[in-house]
């Protein structure tokens, strides 16, 4: 079967069984919230608006089908401050490598750091017998690959781990994408997050208990949680002004860009979010960029239910290494936040 109608068919038939689009009377239900945390800093200063338009190891938390637009091979590397005064940090690497003529191969870690948390028992409740820290991990491996000049797809698996104090989780999620590219109109669906329930077990579910002068240990069990499930559906137009051409008249990069993109996040587990973004850009040197992400009620304290729908802000600085597109990357990015804030940087090198 061709793998592009198998890509196709499996976008549908996923969304059809797993999101429940913009239930906000789920929200809280789910689980390994992380997965949909952006850890990179180019889409977050869009506020994720660039579903469509987002090329390389950035479209991993997006639309993977933009991992098809990796030149040959791309290395990242990016920090963000989460919650700005909690201590949690997000450090995220990513690695591909174009295999063939048309497939590209990805792998992705995100990392969560909460820093020393104290530890406490039912015995000693104000702590005082040590510290420890929770760890949030994910690794994902993704492949995407042209299927002509104007449709791109991909996948990725990703396994997930979860730990605190004597417990954890573990588990797996699977995203597909799609991209269809017409000149400078880009289209984009993806969907993210599907897979099986998750649940925590470990020592720190047990419990010891005395039953007839005699000492037990009981174990308790967890509930099992669900994914959040999410279906990114964007848009993108790229307009250009300036045509360059080198001394043996070769089409170069335009003086200006100016991309507007719109990506709809629909939620299994919350509300649905509208994101727009503009991005503007100087000779492919110079970057800046906005965006904003409408959530329903997130101008009222008491409706609001996250803390980053709101604007976003970024830029970068590219620098061409040689004629052959390779270039090195600084991101940046800006997330107000309501009260909190979020800082990203990124470096990136593309040969």
């Amino acid at each position: 079967m061709n793998l592009k109608y198998l890509l196709v068919g499996s976008l549908v038939l996923l969304s059809s069984l797993n999101v429940q689009a913009g239930n906000k009377d789920r929200i809280g239900q789910a689980g390994a919230q992380e997965l949909l945390i952006n850890p990179w800093t180019r889409s977050a200063g869009m506020a994720g608006a660039g579903s469509a338009s987002i090329e390389g190891l950035e479209s991993l938390r997006w639309n993977v089908s933009g991992l098809a637009f990796t030149n040959k091979t791309e290395l990242m590397f990016s920090h963000k401050t989460w919650i700005g005064g909690s201590d949690i940090d997000i450090n995220a690497f990513g690695f591909s490598q174009k295999v063939g003529s048309s497939g590209v191969l990805g792998l992705s870690v995100m990392s969560m750091s909460f820093g020393e948390i104290e530890f406490t028992t039912v015995d000693l409740p104000e702590g005082g017998i040590g510290t420890f820290s929770p760890q949030f991990i994910n690794l994902g491996l993704s492949y995407a690959r042209a299927f002509s000049e104007s449709i791109f797809g991909g996948l990725t698996v990703r396994s997930i781990s979860e730990s605190i104090a004597s417990s954890g989780a573990s588990g797996v999620a699977f995203d597909a994408g799609i991209r269809y590219v017409r000149n400078n109109l880009k289209f984009g669906i993806a969907l993210r997050n599907v897979g099986p329930k998750m649940q925590f077990s470990g020592d720190g579910f047990a419990t010891k208990v005395f039953l007839n002068n005699k000492e037990f240990t009981l174990n308790n069990r967890s509930e099992a949680f669900e994914l959040p499930s999410i279906l990114n559906m964007g848009i993108s137009y790229d307009l250009l002004f300036g045509e360059r051409v080198d001394e043996d008249g070769k089409a170069l990069n335009s003086e200006h860009r100016v991309t507007f993109s719109s990506t709809f996040t629909s939620n299994s587990f919350g509300k649905d979010l509208i994101r727009g973004g503009v991005e503007y850009s100087f000779r492919e040197i110079v970057m800046l960029r906005a965006g904003l992400a409408y959530e329903e009620g997130m101008f009222d304290d008491v409706t609001s239910s996250t803390s980053f729908a709101g604007p976003a802000f970024g830029a970068t600085i590219q620098a061409p290494l040689n004629a052959n597109k390779s270039t090195f990357n600084v991101d940046y990015s800006f997330e107000p936040g309501n009260p909190f804030q979020s800082h990203g940087i990124a470096v990136r090198i593309n040969i």
